[in-house]
């Protein structure tokens, strides 16, 4: 495996560019590729700890499907999102199914191998707290959204959220492989409202709208209705 090169895509990200330089090289050391194809599952709900997981290539989707086979959509994640640690810090099975829109490559760190390096150095469990605790944080802003909200502004707040890499990357991503409708899932709206939604920022020059992929064309603006 090629760990520079995997820790320079990596360094992007605040999380890891902000993790002590020896236990980014305990990760590296410790870790493996996953290349996962166009729709494959890397892990179930339910299944068990499989260790800590980076995206370095291609978008995952982190969902849940009841028994009527309707599908939640919480995220779809990009370079360089770390996710997984969860199951670390209790033990317990996983919480959402993880599978890959298109081809993907991952980074896994596997359960027992970093354990090994927490027992060795306890003092980076507060880095893996952090982690965790910037998710806790999103997700509270997501359920309060959700009660009290417009749509229009929940909208461009998740499209925010996705091309700023969910608050761990400093220079936005610019054109989402996102679908309309798993944007619709994610915000619990209609395809058709959230189509609408889109062409009224598409005709104020803040999105371009393309098959499958949506294009930020105004990142200034997209917050500015988001925070509205």
């Amino acid at each position: 495996m090629d760990t520079e090169k995997w820790r320079s895509r990596l360094a992007i990200g605040h999380w890891f560019s902000h993790l002590p330089e020896s236990f980014q090289h305990s990760l590296l050391a410790q870790a493996r590729l996953r290349q996962l194809a166009a729709g494959q599952t890397l892990f179930k709900r339910g299944d068990p700890p499989c260790g800590l997981y980076a995206v370095l290539d291609g978008t995952l989707r982190i969902s849940a499907v009841n028994e009527q086979g309707k599908e939640a959509i919480l995220s779809l994640v990009e370079p360089p999102y770390w996710f997984g640690e969860i199951c670390l810090f209790d033990g317990l099975p996983r919480t959402h199914d993880a599978c890959a829109v298109g081809p993907c490559t991952l980074l896994q760190v596997p359960q027992q191998a970093l354990l090994n390096i927490l027992d060795e150095a306890p003092h980076y469990w507060r880095n893996l707290a952090l982690l965790m605790s910037q998710k806790l944080r999103l997700s509270f802003i997501g359920l309060e959204q959700l009660s009290l909200m417009p749509a229009p502004v929940r909208l461009a707040h998740r499209l925010l959220m996705i091309v700023e890499g969910y608050g761990d990357i400093e220079h936005s991503r610019r054109v989402l492989q996102l679908p309309q409708e798993d944007l619709a899932a994610m915000l619990s709206l209609s395809r058709q409202t959230t189509n609408a939604l889109l062409k009224g920022l598409q005709a104020q020059g803040v999105v371009r709208l393309g098959y499958g992929e949506i294009e930020v064309l105004d990142v200034q603006r997209l917050r500015e209705v988001a925070h509205t």
